[in-house]
């Protein structure tokens, strides 16, 4: 058992310990007297056991000299010799009635009995003891009740029989030898019959007590011994001799030792009632003494519970003792405690380097102006950029660099009003308008920017200050701190984007980047289900007029969001890495669909965009040839020419490897990027489109018309057909037709479609293909 209070605690151990001792001195008290009690026992029941040997041998040695006086007799010899019945009846009866027997008789050596009916005993085995033994004498049963016999021999002059006297054992003559004790002890005769030890009341003996008077009778035991039957007795078992040798017989003297410990019993009761009451006034005592001791500690307990919870407290020392030491202690401990942690405070809410506030200090700020906003009103930050940073830095020094952004919040803290500022960055300091209306900061911050930037002296020498402003603003229920710092530092980043001074948060231009994050993991599952799917744009030989190519396109229709750009999920999946498992698909289904194109009779060239990501990957590159070579498909993969500067050796070698497999190689969007004719010499491919930005202004006039007509001679000297994206006149058809350029595509063709689509289109195309007139005029 637990107990929670000290108190209780101090109670229960000084009044247990108490009861403990009482209790060894009333275990010991009660052993005392029980020793002594069973000392005094032992010694009455000692006492009359000899007072018992004693009566025993005065009234054997009297039956005796009777028995022997009657059979000396010499008219009473004579009477038995001649069979006179009557004559020895009344010699034995008067003699039984003088000495008070309770039996005289004779047993004649013919087994006559005269004086008591033979059916009474054991004839037999009274007569065979007789005859064993002159002068027998011993413990007898005579009618189930033991009788202690003495005998005499009848001589005429030969033996002619034996008088027997019998004095009866029975409850009369123990209760006189009870008597004779001073203690009142119980006195029982044990005969052996037939195995058990019987009582002179007939009733056999309990086990324990017949097995007990056995071994003492066996071992013969003088000294009383303890008994536990069922009632702890002292026992003193004194044998006596059985007039049949092969029987026995005991005297038992019991007395119980509860009556022996009666005369104690109250001297116990009262040893009993002083304990319980001395028991209840050490309980008191130490109840109240605990509760002097447990006062001043429960106050501590408390007092520091208060402290854990971070308030203000002490403890009122009323004491100077170990308790009054400890409070002081205690005391001691609190104020130093709230020393370091108003250190700590500070610390943890401001930069080590700069002492300025750090942004847990600004996000509690602007927590706690938020919580007092008025509807209608608005928290203004700003995080202003420190442009250049890295440059300054590593011209000045970091701990000059630090002094100087120390430097710069304390000029925007003195020319702004009220304004707090922090440090968020290492480079970037955020500020917490006093103005809530972000209309008014923006009007101000006109009056102060240029101040901000004059140069700030560091060790002597001016330095030159760049800075960028990105301000956002909530109300109330818009924002919490955090994701307000979070849309100061994108504003601040699309400030320097847009290269302007000041910018304040623009969603639409931030749009929705966490609906983005979902959705790579939305066109996973769209891959693995087939929700992606190809349409195809037709590619129109310019000089036959058949369409003799497609180039498949990935197309997206979100079941929520609706249709999807490409260049929207294609170049997340670059970034992501996503880019390997989407260009699978697109193969798959490319050469799927040109699989069914052939079934109907079209059999076209169909281009796959391969990323400039998946150009330097031996891995893809074994997979897609391994896919191409085992259905047979016409695919040509169309790859950037900038696609091989990330590692040109690496790249150079697997779009080798594509080509020397079969499969022809396109250089797409040639003149968008960084055109190098180092790379386009290198580049084994078979053919070269030009970017649509050249093509849509071919007709206009200027110098496109001129880069066409140059790049389209340049292939065609470098062995590859060249291919128009972005046709979309046929003006502009004409002047590709006479510029030599092998192939078009666009619009004015055909618009990306669906593969039923364009089953239908190729089954049903003509074009008539500009004259030469037409050309010239173009």
């Amino acid at each position: 058992m637990t107990f929670k209070r000290l108190q209780t605690k101090l109670t229960v151990l000084y009044a247990g310990l108490f009861a403990l001792a009482l209790s060894l001195v009333a275990v010991t008290v009660y052993v005392a007297i029980a020793n002594n009690a069973q000392r005094a026992v032992r010694q009455e029941l000692a006492a009359s056991g000899t007072v018992f040997d004693r009566v025993w041998a005065l009234r054997t040695q009297r039956l005796h000299d009777g028995a022997e006086l009657l059979s000396r007799d010499f008219g009473f010899r004579a009477a038995v010799a001649t069979h006179d019945r009557p004559t020895v009846e009344s010699a034995v009866a008067n003699l039984r009635q003088r000495l008070g027997l309770d039996l005289a008789f004779t047993v004649g050596v013919d087994g006559d009995v005269v004086g008591l009916d033979p059916g009474r005993l054991d004839l037999e085995k009274l007569w065979a003891a007789l005859d064993a033994e002159d002068g027998a004498q011993g413990v007898f049963a005579i009618d189930g009740q033991p009788y202690q016999l003495i005998s005499a021999p009848i001589l005429s002059p030969t033996l002619t029989g034996w008088v027997v006297f019998a004095a009866k054992l029975d409850e009369p003559e123990m209760q006189a030898l009870e008597k004779l004790s001073a203690i009142g002890l119980d006195a029982q005769v044990f005969d052996q019959r037939g195995g058990q030890w019987i009582s002179a009341d007939r009733a056999p003996a309990n086990t324990v007590l017949a097995g007990f008077v056995g071994k003492a009778v066996r071992d013969k035991l003088r000294e009383p011994t303890m008994l536990r039957d069922g009632a702890d007795s002292l026992v003193l078992v004194k044998p006596i001799r059985a007039l049949d040798k092969a029987s026995g017989a005991a005297l038992v003297l019991r007395y119980p030792m509860a009556q022996a410990m009666a005369p104690y019993r109250p001297l116990m009761a009262a040893v009993l009632a002083v304990g319980l009451i001395g028991a209840a006034l050490v309980a008191a005592a130490s109840w109240a003494l605990s509760r002097g001791l447990a006062k001043p500690i429960t106050a501590l307990d408390v007092a520091a519970r208060r402290l854990q919870r971070g308030e203000d407290v002490s403890v009122e020392v009323t004491t100077r003792d170990e308790i009054g030491r400890l409070a002081e202690s205690f005391n001691l401990m609190a104020g130093e405690i709230r020393q370091r942690e108003a250190e700590m405070t500070r610390q943890a809410l401001h930069d080590g380097e700069t002492g300025l506030p750090n942004r847990r200090a600004l996000e509690r700020a602007i927590e706690a102006r938020l919580a007092t906003l008025a509807p209608g009103e608005q928290v203004v930050i700003s995080a202003i950029g420190f442009d250049r940073f890295p440059a300054v830095r590593a011209a000045i020094g970091y701990e000059l660099a630090t002094e100087l952004v120390a430097k710069l919040g304390q000029r925007v803290a003195d020319t702004v009003p009220g304004v707090t500022v922090g440090r968020l960055t290492t480079s970037i300091l955020c500020t917490l308008s006093a103005t809530n209306d972000l209309d008014g900061v923006l009007r101000r911050a006109d009056g102060f920017l240029a101040g901000l930037e004059t140069p700030i002296l560091i060790g002597g020498e001016p330095v030159d200050v760049h800075i960028t402003h990105g301000v956002a603003a909530t109300s109330v229920d818009d924002l919490d701190a955090a994701r307000l710092i979070e849309r100061a530092l994108i504003a601040l980043d699309q400030a320097r984007a847009a290269h302007k001074k000041l910018m304040v948060f623009d969603p639409v231009v931030y749009g929705d980047p966490a609906a983005n994050l979902s959705l790579m993991s939305e066109m996973l599952e769209a891959v693995r289900k087939g929700d992606l799917f190809l349409n195809h744009q037709p590619k129109l030989d310019l000089r036959t007029g058949a369409v003799t190519g497609v180039e498949a396109l990935a197309r997206w229709n979100h079941p929520t969001r609706g249709y999807i750009r490409p260049d929207l999920f294609v170049g997340m999946a670059e970034e992501t890495g996503h880019i390997r498992v989407l260009t699978d698909y697109v193969l798959a289904q490319a050469i799927e669909d040109q699989a069914r194109l052939r079934a109907a009779g079209h059999d076209v060239m169909m281009s796959v965009n391969i990323s400039g990501r998946l150009i330097d990957d031996s891995d893809f590159a074994e997979y897609a040839i391994a896919e191409v070579t085992a259905a047979g498909a016409r695919l040509c993969f169309e790859i950037t020419e900038t696609a091989v500067i990330g590692n040109p050796d690496v790249a150079l070698a697997v779009i080798e490897r594509i080509a020397g497999a079969g499969i022809p190689i396109s250089i797409d969007d040639y003149g968008s990027g960084l055109s190098s004719l180092a790379y386009l010499k290198q580049i084994r491919a078979d053919e070269l489109k030009i970017d649509k930005a050249f093509v849509m202004t071919l007709t206009s006039g200027g110098k496109d018309a001129l880069l066409v007509k140059s790049t389209v001679d340049l292939a065609h000297s470098l062995g590859m057909k060249v291919t128009a994206e972005g046709v979309e006149t046929r003006e502009a058809l004409a002047a590709l037709q006479l510029m030599g350029c092998d192939l078009a595509q666009g619009y004015h063709i055909a618009k990306p479609m669906s593969l039923e689509q364009l089953v239908d289109f190729l089954g049903s195309w003509s074009i008539e293909l500009p004259s030469d007139e037409a050309r010239r005029t173009a």
